[in-house]
């Protein structure tokens, strides 16, 4: 099994001190059932629509607060579960992209939680949340081109050695570290405000862990909980 070593930045943790991740590293092994994921977010969406938990809106609200607090507008930006979702209230459904892409979006809209998928072996160096100063390299395509940009100065952002790898605490991912079925070493990050139960954590945790057993028998995982464990 790979290393890797996330963390959070004290920037971070003074900023939202109950934040709480559960981060799943996984090596992966042969794909013998992708339509897996297609068919968990068939059930994410419907879900949602039919039987939503009752502490989901909840969550969304406080993300929205929280990117406010580090200045980001979230009626333009908001946090990648808040888009998501929207989109299939909007249209009743999300249309398939990758078989382990749709899997972790089913989880982000199932359970109303920003789900970050990486590609470990793009990885310069270990991932961490940490607040920006603006001169971080961030690699993005605009109108089918790869540019470079760099975030807000203070603004959250997931990044590595090499530069950010998630802009706006969880809002756009990058192009470099950007996660397809092909990838043989996996990392998933699953980001809760204390407004979702933290058992509810360990669901969309499971979700996802028995999700990928299905799609890739034999594949390794590993989980562990980053921030604040005890609320």
């Amino acid at each position: 099994m790979f290393a890797l070593s996330p963390s959070i930045d004290p920037s971070v943790s003074a900023l939202a001190p109950d934040f709480t991740a559960l981060s799943i590293l996984v090596q992966a092994a042969p794909v013998l059932r992708p339509q897996v994921g297609k068919e968990a977010l068939v059930q994410a969406c419907l879900d949602m629509l039919q039987d939503d938990f009752p502490w989901a809106e909840a969550h969304l609200t406080q993300w929205a607060e929280m990117f406010k607090h580090f200045g980001a507008k979230p009626k333009r930006t908001p946090c990648s579960a808040d888009a998501l979702r929207k989109r299939v209230q909007r249209d009743g459904s999300m249309a398939a992209i990758d078989p382990i892409v749709d899997l972790y979006n089913a989880v982000s809209i199932r359970f109303a939680i920003p789900v970050g998928g990486e590609n470990v072996a793009a990885y310069v160096g270990n991932p961490r949340l940490t607040r920006a100063d603006g001169s971080e390299p961030f690699d993005v395509y605009k109108e089918g081109v790869l540019s470079h940009e760099s975030p807000e100065p203070g603004e959250v952002v997931w990044r590595d050695d090499a530069g950010v790898t998630c802009r706006r605490w969880n809002w756009r991912q990058g192009v470099r570290t950007r996660l397809s079925i092909e990838q043989t070493q996996m990392w998933f990050v699953l980001e809760r405000l204390p407004a979702m139960p933290l058992e509810a954590l360990q669901h969309a945790g499971d979700m996802l862990e028995q999700g990928i057993q299905q799609m890739m028998p034999g594949a390794i995982i590993e989980r562990s909980l980053l921030g604040n464990i005890n609320h």
